[in-house]
């Protein structure tokens, strides 16, 4: 247990440090909220309205892909460093996950996330969308439910 005190007693330190910072910061820093320190603010522009639209899903989507791409090959590492220890079991579990992985990526790639930019602009929306879709029939508004036909929100 002694060859574990030093991490242990650095454990204890970071903590304590945290706590008492988190506690100093609430305590004596000073509560003065303005309309202007509690605005949303990037890039030194203040934004007047809200944004015309969302912000696309494709971007946490490429984000997850990424982050799975990291665990893939922090799971790959061990196997790479000692295959004779780990065996065959862990041959076939970095197998299947590197399977799933690669489906999803592919998938990914065929719904076209990864075309950004001109690429993406380049694109025949004729040929991905079929002539009877509308946005009537196929985005659905919520909130709108007893409100009058032609009120917009």
């Amino acid at each position: 247990m002694g060859q574990y005190l030093p991490i242990v007693a650095l454990l204890v330190v970071g903590v304590l440090f945290g706590a008492v910072s988190f506690g100093a910061s609430r305590l004596l820093a000073p509560r003065r909220p303005s309309a202007a320190k509690e605005a949303p603010y990037e890039c030194g522009i203040v934004p007047s309205r809200e944004p015309p639209e969302r912000f696309p899903v494709t971007f946490y989507v490429v984000a997850m892909l990424f982050i799975m791409f990291d665990i893939e090959l922090i799971f790959i590492y061990p196997f790479a460093v000692d295959r004779t220890f780990l065996g065959a079991y862990a041959l076939w579990e970095m197998v299947a996950f590197s399977v799933v992985f690669f489906g999803a990526f592919v998938y990914i790639v065929a719904r076209g996330a990864l075309d950004w930019g001109p690429v993406a602009r380049q694109r025949r929306l004729d040929t991905i969308v079929s002539p009877e879709r509308t946005t009537t029939s196929t985005i659905r508004r919520v909130g709108l439910e007893g409100r009058p036909e032609g009120e917009a929100a």
